[in-house]
């Protein structure tokens, strides 16, 4: 079985290995064109070693469009001539055009369990929504995003601190081995897939730089979600408003929760007064608060609250929030 390999980033490597190492090695890559470091980002992906470095190596042709979807994308997969495409983080919805030209159509490694958070940004939406436990699918391609029947599907645990650049590592190991079990059992004859439940469905947009912004007005948990979320990228960041002075943009790259009912309402964003000035706390909803451990201000390196702390200590008046007030 002719396999072609469609992938970008450090989610596609493992797959992408696995494959290589298989009883059918992929006879071609797609993957997106060399971009400059830091260029065309919008998910948890890190860029990690170049896949088509990897093909170089194996002596497999590569083809890198800007789009598989124009005549001369479609023309460039007909000539490798595939069975079968596997698809991993490509970053490209396939087109119906693209997907008839192997016979046996597309399977897609997606880091989710599907129904739930069907789109390009699967890892970070699910921890940022606080769920416990993810996944990953192995679905035949269909023409809606991440619609297709499921084919194999396994689930971890979310660890309790895990970013979501560190689940996607696992997660990418995980659909390594889904991938190779389902192109053997594709080998084999035509497995068939479950439908997936529509009334589970969820989404998990592309993320933005804007999605980064904190909101202190949610609880402390949540917040904490949400910087674990948006690590690699974009990183959660808020600004820090003194009396008399300008914002200080601060990437905000490790948290703690703290929850109490007892503790007194204040306003959300609220740097709260310590008398040692070791430790940097800010009030979120009420009831709770988010101990600032890492960070980042801007223009310099990153480093602890205590850090932070030694030259800039809280003053009265002192919040976190947009750059507006």
């Amino acid at each position: 079985m002719r396999l072609v390999m469609m992938g970008t980033g450090t989610f596609a490597e493992p797959t992408f290995q696995a494959l290589l190492a298989g009883p059918h090695p992929p006879v071609g890559l797609v993957t997106q064109p060399d971009r400059v470091i830091g260029q065309e980002r919008g998910s948890t992906r890190q860029t990690g070693r170049s896949l088509k470095d990897v093909a170089v190596e194996h002596n497999i042709p590569v083809i890198q469009p800007e789009s598989i979807n124009t005549p001369e994308g479609v023309a460039g997969l007909k000539e490798l001539a595939p069975d079968l495409l596997v698809v991993a983080a490509y970053g490209q919805i396939l087109s119906k055009d693209v997907l008839t030209v192997p016979p046996r159509g597309g399977i897609n490694v997606h880091a989710s369990l599907l129904p739930k958070y069907r789109g390009a940004a699967p890892v970070a939406w699910a921890i940022y929504h606080g769920e416990q436990r993810t996944g990953v699918t192995i679905i035949r391609m269909s023409g809606a995003l991440d619609a297709g029947d499921i084919l194999a599907q396994d689930a971890v645990d979310i660890g309790p601190e895990e970013t979501a650049g560190e689940l996607e590592s696992r997660l990418a190991q995980l659909g390594s081995k889904l991938a190779a079990k389902v192109v053997e059992q594709m080998a084999q004859g035509n497995p068939v897939g479950s439908k997936q439940d529509k009334s589970q469905v969820s989404k998990a947009p592309k993320l933005t730089k804007e999605h980064g912004l904190i909101d202190w007005n949610r609880p402390a948990p949540d917040v904490v979600n949400h910087i674990r979320a948006m690590q690699p990228w974009p990183t959660a960041y808020t600004f820090w408003h003194r009396p008399g002075q300008p914002a200080l943009r601060l990437l905000i790259l490790k948290a703690a929760a703290l929850a109490d009912a007892n503790m007194p309402a204040l306003p959300p964003g609220q740097v709260i007064m310590q008398p040692d000035s070791a430790r940097l706390l800010v009030a979120a909803a009420p009831g709770s608060q988010v101990e600032i451990l890492e960070l980042q201000p801007a223009g310099k390196r990153r480093m602890t609250a205590v850090e932070f702390l030694r030259g800039r200590k809280a003053q009265p008046g002192d919040c976190l929030g947009p750059e507006l007030n």
